[in-house]
């Protein structure tokens, strides 16, 4: 029986080569499911050759993570470069290359995309990640598929650039933003666009967090991990896998005060209703 679903997991990334078809297999196993998300060309494409590799319970959403498109630094559990942390010279949004992989059926939607201005603080790099973020919500739009979103120091932003295309786009123009960490007046204006918010581990040790989960209408809300980072209690200090999400779960359940098994059938109930799976 399906129990938890993951929603936004990076099995595709480099922290996992030496065990990943263990991680998946042992997740599956513990009636648990995996949306892999991408953050670049790479892992995207990676994204899509997991969920093919399993009949059920494995999917992915692609796209461009705002980090990527401009000169940046990542960690080594991301892509690894001979197991050390590296400089990337920034990706342009291959519109084509994404069309051809959010054709395939088990792609449930697009990103992790969005705005990042934590270290971006030059205009023309911030001007770049708009435009990325733009192509990619015409993608979704497009291919009418939600849209998972990064954002980090730019959430008045990202409103103003899906307000853009709200109107004309309807119901279409829907999506998750993934470990949401905004005020309660930004996470209403999110709601009121029909966004859902997902909440990862940190919930489990950070009270910073627990009036935005009392906030959050229940048939708005997911769980996710973000693994390899962000592992939850009791599990820290371990790397981060997809079945750890039953603590992000439990731990919903005690800070809005409802009953857990109903919590988890609910989260499980809206993962599968939203991402079409």
């Amino acid at each position: 029986m399906l129990k938890y679903i993951d929603i936004h997991s990076h099995i595709n990334f480099a922290a996992y080569d030496e065990d990943r078809n263990e991680v998946i297999k042992r997740t599956l196993e513990n009636d648990t499911w995996i949306i892999n998300v991408g953050t670049k060309t790479e892992t995207s494409e990676y994204a899509v050759k997991l969920a093919e590799e399993f009949d059920e319970g494995v999917y992915a959403i692609v796209g461009l993570h705002p980090i990527h498109s401009n000169k940046s630094f990542h960690d080594k559990e991301e892509l690894g470069s001979e197991g050390k942390p590296f400089n990337s010279s920034g990706e342009n949004f291959d519109y084509e290359f994404y069309k051809k992989l959010v054709a395939h059926p088990k792609v449930v939607g697009i990103g992790e995309c969005g705005l990042d201005y934590f270290r971006t603080l030059d205009p023309a790099e911030r001007d770049k990640q708009k435009s990325v973020f733009r192509q990619q919500v015409e993608l979704a739009i497009e291919f009418d598929k939600p849209l998972m979103i990064h954002c980090r120091e730019a959430y008045e932003d990202v409103l103003e650039i899906l307000n853009e295309y709200k109107l004309d786009a309807g119901e279409k123009l829907r999506g998750n933003v993934h470990f949401f960490a905004g005020s309660l007046e930004i996470a209403k204006q999110f709601l009121d666009l029909g966004f859902t918010m997902s909440f990862t581990g940190v919930i489990t040790f950070a009270k910073d967090y627990e009036e935005l989960v009392k906030f959050v209408p229940m048939d708005k809300i997911m769980s996710e991990t973000d693994c390899p980072y962000v592992t939850p209690a009791p599990h820290r200090g371990k790397r981060n896998e997809p079945i750890y999400v039953q603590e992000v779960a439990k731990k919903i359940a005690e800070i809005k005060e409802l009953n857990e098994e109903e919590v988890r059938e609910k989260l499980v109930e809206n993962a599968r209703k939203f991402w079409g799976i």
